[in-house]
C-alpha cells in the first residue's frame, strides 16, 4: 500500500467513524435532500473554509478541518443519493449504509489513485487554499450541470465532481492532520 493509500485511509476510517456516529444520533434525515440540496451544503462548508483563509479568524468553535471532513461526508451522501436514486425508502439500517459508504469509498479512492499516478502526486506541492478553491470550483460545475437538468455536452457528470471533492478534501485533511499525528479530537464536531 502507498504512503497516499494509507494516508488515505487513515482519514477516511476518521470520517466515516464521525458519519456513523452521527447516524446513530439522527438516522438518515439526510435522505429527504434532493442532490442540489446536497450541492449547496457543500458550498456553504467549502465557502466557509475558504471565508476562514482569506480572514483568519472564525466565531464559530468549529475551524475548517470539521469543515473538510464534512465535506468528505457530505460528498459521499451525495453518491449515496445517486446510487440510491430509485429507492423510497427513508431510513437505511446502519449495516447497510456501511456497505453503501465503503462502496462509494473504494471507487473514489480508485480514481484517485488513477489520477495520483498521472499527476505524480502534485496535490503534495499544492496549497490547501488551492485545493479549497479547486472544491469550490467544482462545486459551481456541479450546480451548473444541475441547473442544466444533469445534461452535459463534453463534461463528466456530478458523480465526477463529487468525487473530487472528495478526494480533494481528503488531501487537505491529509495535508493539515496526518503530518501532525493523525487522528485527533477534530472527528468528533462534525457531520
Amino acid at each position: 500500500m502507498s504512503q497516499t493509500e494509507a494516508e488515505y485511509r487513515q482519514v477516511i476510517a476518521g470520517c466515516k467513524d464521525l458519519f456513523l456516529k452521527k447516524n446513530r444520533d439522527y438516522g438518515t434525515a439526510w435522505r429527504i435532500l434532493r442532490l442540489p440540496s446536497l450541492t449547496d451544503q457543500l458550498f456553504i462548508k467549502a465557502q466557509r473554509i475558504r471565508q476562514i483563509q482569506e480572514t483568519g479568524t472564525h466565531r464559530v468553535e468549529e475551524g475548517v478541518v470539521p469543515e473538510f471532513v464534512a465535506l468528505v461526508n457530505y460528498g459521499l451522501m451525495a453518491l449515496i443519493q445517486l446510487e440510491l436514486a430509485d429507492d423510497p425508502r427513508m431510513e437505511l439500517p446502519t449495516d447497510e449504509l456501511s456497505e453503501l459508504y465503503d462502496h462509494q469509498v473504494n471507487l473514489t479512492l480508485e480514481l484517485l489513485l488513477a489520477k495520483n499516478h498521472d499527476y505524480g502526486e502534485a496535490w503534495r506541492e499544492m496549497r490547501v487554499s488551492s485545493m479549497t478553491d479547486l472544491i469550490l470550483m467544482k462545486i459551481f460545475r456541479t450546480k451548473q450541470i444541475e441547473d442544466n437538468s444533469g445534461q452535459t455536452l463534453v463534461s463528466e457528470g456530478v458523480d465526477a465532481n463529487y468525487r473530487d471533492i472528495i478526494n480533494y478534501a481528503v488531501f487537505c485533511l491529509i495535508k493539515l492532520v496526518v503530518p501532525t499525528g493523525g487522528r485527533s479530537s477534530f472527528w468528533s464536531s462534525s457531520p
